[in-house]
């Protein structure tokens, strides 16, 4: 089911590892570092990854956290891990709208599509 929560989350769907809007952080609803926003806008893909791997309270499956979680493997090098990352966000149970870095409200659903399919163009391009 659908709700209408709206999240900051750093999908990089146009360029890879651009920032969402925020205000304070991109972490709107969730503890701050709890998605590694902060970490990822300054490129600090380790921290981000720790954030990420240690928020006890985010749910694994959270399709945020998936999504900055194949962000960080994106840009780790990871493609494949990337990858299931962003598959989880598209097929699991739980979807809500996010706020995109250019301002765009989607589906956490097709922001995992679009990074998934910008993750593979770039694959493809190499």
């Amino acid at each position: 089911m659908k709700t209408a929560k709206i999240i900051g989350i750093t999908a990089g769907l146009m360029l890879m590892g651009a920032p969402a809007l925020a205000q304070d952080s991109g972490e709107i609803g969730y503890a701050k570092g709890a998605l590694g926003y902060d970490a990822l806008v300054a490129g600090q893909n380790e921290v981000a990854l720790q954030q990420l791997e240690a928020a006890e309270k985010v749910d694994a499956n959270d399709p945020a956290r998936l999504i900055n979680l194949g962000q960080v493997y994106a840009r780790m090098g990871r493609t494949g891990d990337a990858a299931r990352m962003f598959m989880a966000a598209m097929q699991g149970d739980r979807h809500f709208d996010l706020l995109l870095a250019n301002g765009e409200v989607v589906d956490s659903r097709d922001a995992a599509d679009q990074a998934l399919q910008k993750l593979n163009s770039q694959f493809a391009g190499r």
